[in-house]
C-alpha cells in the first residue's frame, strides 16, 4: 500500500429534498453504505437542524463517513475516508449518492498519508 488511506469528497446536487431532511433515513443510508463497503461500524451520531438539514458521522474502524445536508438547495456534501487498502470508499459514496437520488455528483479522491497532497479535478460519478 502506498498510502495510509483514501478520502472521497463528494458534492451531491439535485438530491431528493425529503430524503435530505430525514435524519433517520440518512443515518440508515450511511450505516448501510459503510457495511456495503465492508467497514466495521463503531459509533453513529446524527443531528437534525431546524428548520431543515442534517449533519452526521458514522465512525468506522477504518475511519469515517460524514454528511452535511441542505435540503432547501437539494445539496449534500459527503466525505468517506477509509484507512488501509481493504475498503473502497467509492463503494460507500456511490451507494449514498444513489440512495439520496442525486442528479449530479462530483467527487475527488485524495490519497492520505502519502506525502504532498495531489488533488485532481472533480470526476463525475
Amino acid at each position: 500500500m502506498d498510502t495510509m488511506g483514501r478520502h472521497v469528497i463528494a458534492e451531491l446536487w439535485d438530491c431528493n429534498a425529503d430524503k435530505l431532511n430525514d435524519m433517520n433515513l440518512i443515518e440508515k443510508i450511511f450505516v448501510d453504505a459503510a457495511l456495503r463497503a465492508g467497514a466495521e461500524v463503531r459509533e453513529v451520531a446524527f443531528h437534525k437542524f431546524a428548520p431543515v438539514g442534517v449533519s452526521g458521522v458514522v465512525i468506522i474502524s477504518e475511519s469515517h463517513l460524514t454528511i452535511h445536508s441542505f435540503p432547501e438547495h437539494g445539496y449534500a456534501s459527503i466525505d468517506v475516508y477509509t484507512c488501509g487498502d481493504r475498503i473502497d470508499p467509492n463503494v460507500a459514496a456511490q451507494y449514498i449518492a444513489e440512495s439520496l437520488e442525486a442528479g449530479t455528483v462530483e467527487k475527488v479522491e485524495v490519497p492520505r498519508g502519502k506525502g504532498p497532497v495531489e488533488v485532481k479535478q472533480f470526476n463525475a460519478m
